[in-house]
């Protein structure tokens, strides 16, 4: 490989690790608003399983592994170390299978977690208020924002202990469809007094809207890994070249006798 195509390949292997620590820098950042929002839906999700609780930090520790190997793959470029591009080149590798396997797993847990997403939404509606603070209020949060009630409709809520023990009719403050309540200054979390039984909260369930939210953002993450991983491929493909020029290059000075 001539010089000229060493240079080239070397700055572009640095831009690809450039891109990879800005890539690795996002998932760390989602990994972050996952575990500090309390008001998203990934806060009821979290309630699914034990594997959903380290969700947050195995994404955390994903983007700032990807960063490290970045700055790393940078230096390595920049300066033909050849002990950091073949590092590199395994870390690469590594993570790309552990990516490819993650994938799988994912896309054969589906639906467990669909399964496990609506007992965890009974759960919060029955045990509404209970202990578990976080969840009721992003599920609070989901209905006021999606204009929805309950996980199929009002009916969900009509199971919860506070409501059927109540002397009073009770409902769901976060329900409360605006166009219907004649009460505008009630509260937004808790429990509401009707004037009947015909509740003035939205007809409509969550699931819909909760499984197309979901949709949308498994795309952006999915989006996200895709390119991660078309920016891994060409980083391991362009660091091997690279790391084979430099031996060469360094085996034409060792002096023959």
């Amino acid at each position: 490989m001539g010089k000229g195509c060493i240079t080239a390949t070397k700055y572009f292997l640095f831009l690809f690790n450039l891109l990879f620590f800005i890539f690795g820098a996002l998932i760390m950042g989602f990994g972050l608003w996952v575990l500090l929002d309390t008001q998203s839906f990934i806060t009821v999700l979290q309630d699914t399983s034990v594997a959903l609780q380290v969700c947050p930090y195995i994404l955390i520790g994903v983007g700032g592994f990807s960063m490290l190997m970045g700055f790393l793959g940078c230096l390595g470029a920049i300066y033909e170390i050849r002990c950091l591009l073949a590092l590199y080149f395994v870390c690469l590798l590594l993570i790309l299978l552990a990516q490819v396997a993650a994938a799988v797993l994912i896309y054969f847990y589906r639906d467990p977690l669909r399964n496990g997403l609506t007992d965890a939404v009974t759960k919060i509606l029955k045990n509404y208020p209970g202990q578990n603070k976080a969840p009721e209020q992003a599920w609070d949060y989901i209905q006021r924002t999606m204009e929805c009630c309950g996980w199929t409709g009002r009916v969900d809520w009509e199971e919860n202990p506070v409501v059927v023990n109540s002397s009073q009719l009770l409902y769901p403050c976060s329900c409360r469809n605006v166009s219907m309540a004649t009460q505008n200054n009630a509260t937004e979390t808790g429990f509401c007094d009707a004037d009947s039984p015909d509740w003035p909260v939205y007809e409509e369930g969550c699931m819909n809207n909760v499984e197309s939210w979901l949709f949308t953002n498994y795309g952006v993450i999915l989006g996200i890994c895709l390119g991660v991983a078309v920016i891994e491929l060409l980083g391991m493909i362009l660091s091997m070249g690279l790391c084979k020029s430099v031996h060469q290059e360094d085996y034409t000075k060792v002096p023959k006798y």
